[in-house]
């Protein structure tokens, strides 16, 4: 698949000008349930930690579950779309999500740690199927030097789902409800989630969508480069492990850092503040694209990692209020990192680049790794210190999107 050289999207007629249309819409629903899966998931981890008793380091594995599960889906993902296509990889990724949601029934009843973790693995490998086929399948949809807006856009709409996801973890998990209520209460959210998710395939497996692979296929383009020989792409993959990994690491503790440092702090008013902290990230996701017309992407990423570097610190020097403030302001800066480094990492990959975007997709596992090491760091000393890895995290961002700039032909 070639990002910069099909010639449909270059010069689409009407016709598939209105057929892209739809399909880039029907897609932004995607980004949107995957980002309220997202959003729960960090509700969850102080969810467990108060009513399964786990530690903290044990709750991380809640996001190792999560985001391992994209390390092991997206090649077989993209395999399977490159012989069925698109669609296929789209409603495959939908079928598991409403399997994984549906299985939170039988774990909540056992009161198992466990079953929930293979539930979130059965949730994620649907999700890991849905960002191998969305994320390139938005770059596309349209013309080629519109790839990088295109697809903040659409994250835009994740992150509207990372809003919600909070929202309604707080009043349902934190409601001060009796043992059993909260249990029912976990099991009716997921089975909603399902019935949505089961409502959007059967949408999408009635609905026509561009099948894009004659055209790709069609274009001819040689490259003298094997893919690891494109420098930005590996340095892309190595960066956005290490951003997936801080990203999910500040959200995974933030209950738990906004209930130390911020006095009379319920975890229910934590989890609002955690949505108003999604909220602040879906603005960062629709003002940033917009800027990005009028800003260099690399540069705004280099800007954004180097203000998230001095935020964290003021997190790791645990303030009262103040660094609860600046932990809540690191996701607006965040907003574009995810997508940016994503068509950064597969921009010029030729003939390259749907093998490139399924390890774009795979180097999100940094997200299973980073918050187990947090929690470890968190259980043996405390949160505030173990913010100190996204601040590293954010480093390597910022080395990466300087090194792109300085790399620009004049």
């Amino acid at each position: 698949m070639s990002l910069k050289h099909s010639t449909v999207a270059a010069s689409p007629l009407p016709a598939a000008v209105s057929s892209y249309r739809r399909a880039l819409i029907l897609v932004t629903c995607l980004f949107f349930l995957w980002g309220l899966s997202y959003g729960l998931l960090d509700v969850l981890n102080k969810h467990f930690q108060d009513t399964l008793h786990v530690s903290k380091a044990q709750s991380g594995l809640l996001q190792s579950a999560y985001f391992g599960a994209y390390f092991v889906i997206a090649l077989p993902a993209g395999l399977l779309m490159d012989k069925y296509g698109y669609k296929a990889g789209i409603l495959l990724g939908l079928c598991l999500y409403a399997i994984g949601a549906l299985l939170f029934m039988p774990a909540a009843s056992a009161q198992s740690f466990a079953f929930f973790l293979f539930a979130l693995f059965v949730i994620a490998c649907g999700l890991g199927c849905l960002e191998t086929a969305a994320n390139p399948y938005a770059t596309v949809l349209g013309a080629p030097q519109g790839a990088e807006r295109r697809l903040n856009l659409a994250q835009s709409f994740n992150g509207l789902g990372q809003f919600f996801g909070p929202l309604i973890g707080g009043a349902l998990f934190f409601g001060g409800a009796s043992h059993l209520e909260s249990t029912q209460s976990l099991q009716m959210t997921y089975l909603v989630i399902a019935g949505l998710v089961l409502l959007v395939a059967l949408l999408i497996g009635r609905t026509p969508l561009p099948d894009l692979r004659e055209q790709e296929s069609a274009v001819q383009q040689r490259s003298d480069k094997t893919l690891w020989q494109h420098r930005e792409f590996v340095t892309g993959v190595i960066t956005q492990f290490f951003y997936v990994g801080a990203q999910v690491g500040v959200g995974a503790f933030f209950i738990n850092y906004v209930t130390e440092h911020w006095a009379q702090m319920s975890n229910q008013q934590a989890a609002y503040l955690l949505s108003v902290a999604m909220l602040s990230f879906m603005f960062g996701r629709f003002f940033s694209t917009w800027l990005m017309g009028r800003v260099n992407a690399q540069r705004l990423l280099l800007t954004y990692a180097l203000i998230n570097t001095g935020l964290c610190v003021v997190v790791v020097s645990g303030l009262e209020g103040v660094s609860v403030i600046a932990l809540v302001a690191t996701f607006f800066f965040m907003s574009i990192m995810f997508p940016t480094l994503f068509a950064m990492g597969v921009k010029n990959l030729g003939p390259h680049t749907k093998r490139g975007s399924s390890f774009m997709i795979m180097s999100i596992v940094g997200g299973a790794l980073l918050p187990y090491v947090m929690g470890l760091v968190a259980d043996h000393s405390s949160t505030a210190v173990a913010y100190l890895l996204p601040t590293g995290c954010f480093l390597i961002v910022a080395a990466y999107a300087r090194s792109a700039l300085r790399a620009r032909p004049n």
